[in-house]
């Protein structure tokens, strides 16, 4: 064997065996976090907070939490009871909402053979406002997290509560029964993945351009606008596998939803030609048609997955005509990305060239 074939037979050992380890590293890095219990099991569990609505907005912060019992019963209708901080999240639903978005903050020790378990931080989403559709407003919101679960392996877990909220009123006391859900936090997904939370903006372009595609189609799939990928306005950066994947949050906003206090958002200061948020826009940037395709026939080939995911949670809306309506409205994303001649004039004639 000659030099030349030595260095050819070591060459391609060393490519042989970057690869594997590559690979090796990639495999590893989702199977290094295990999702909590609390998000493992779909059905609605049953929760009891009490605390004052008008502090919560009025004397917390990031910094600044109430103290509060976090009570709720397991399958067997065990109850228990844990200690939890909670403040005021969200900017938009604090100040017009009559029920505060909260953040929960939970110690190690206290969550320690509870359900949850291995949970230090959680998001916890009320409805808006006291109206008729306030519940199918959160399952709508619910089932476009639920969504996205299909389009991204990266993606925040929900879980649906059956929420019992003692609202403390001076000497009073208001009892609201109302459909919430948790979402857990990104420390969470910096654990299951092996990432890291970024901090600073980054361009779309500069991020995947698959999973940056994927969640421009989502956005646009649920007609939603008020978000931003490159300032991390409803959106999270993570950086895993040396690449920057945004992974979406905070679709109340959205045609999907639709609700009362909807507005259609305004960028820099201008409104998007948009009459309704219900009106769809694309608002993906300028990548290749033969990557855009690759996302559209992802998106078609999951529509059956997707759509069962909206008929498994017909039984928690209480207007039938709010769950028709949202299915309606899914079904019409489809039939864009179906009819070449709407797919062009919807999608790829208005990407983004800034």
């Amino acid at each position: 064997m000659n030099k030349v074939q030595i260095k050819l037979r070591l060459l391609t050992l060393c490519v042989f065996l970057s690869l594997t380890s590559f690979g090796q590293k990639d495999s590893k890095s989702k199977k290094l976090g295990k999702v909590s219990k609390l998000f493992t099991t779909h059905t609605m569990l049953p929760v009891e907070l009490s605390y004052s609505n008008r502090d919560l907005k009025k004397h917390t912060n990031d910094s600044t939490y109430l103290d509060t019992d976090l009570r709720y019963s397991d399958v067997l209708d065990t109850t228990t009871t844990l200690p939890v901080r909670i403040r005021a999240r969200g900017n938009f639903r604090r100040k017009n909402c009559y029920f505060t978005p909260a953040k929960f903050k939970i110690k190690k020790k206290d969550a320690k053979q509870t359900l949850f378990k291995g949970n230090k931080e959680l998001k916890l989403v009320f409805p808006c406002l006291k109206e008729t559709n306030a519940n199918d407003n959160v399952i709508k919101e619910l089932l476009a997290y639920k969504l996205f679960e299909v389009v991204s392996e990266y993606h925040f877990k929900t879980r649906l509560l059956d929420l019992s909220f003692n609202e403390a009123r001076g000497k009073k006391i208001e009892k609201h029964n109302v459909k919430a859900f948790f979402i857990e936090d990104i420390d969470e997904l910096e654990d299951r993945f092996g990432g890291k939370k970024l901090k600073r903006n980054v361009h779309p372009l500069q991020q995947d351009s698959l999973h940056s595609i994927r969640n421009a189609f989502f956005q646009y799939m649920i007609g939603n606008t008020d978000f931003s990928t490159g300032y991390q306005h409803n959106q999270k950066i993570l950086f895993v596998n040396r690449s920057s994947i945004p992974i979406p949050y905070d679709f109340d906003m959205s045609g999907f939803c639709n609700v009362s206090y909807s507005v259609v958002p305004k960028i820099a200061g201008k409104g998007l030609p948009l009459e309704s948020v219900t009106d769809r826009l694309y608002r993906g940037f300028n990548r290749s048609d033969v990557t855009i395709r690759i996302i559209r026939n992802e998106f078609l080939k999951n529509q059956v997955k997707m759509m069962a995911i909206v008929d498994a949670h017909e039984v928690y809306f209480d207007n039938p005509k709010a769950f028709a309506k949202c299915k309606k409205y899914l079904m019409e994303f489809f039939s864009i990305l179906k009819s070449p001649a709407k797919f062009k004039t919807e999608i790829l004639d208005t990407r983004r060239v800034k």
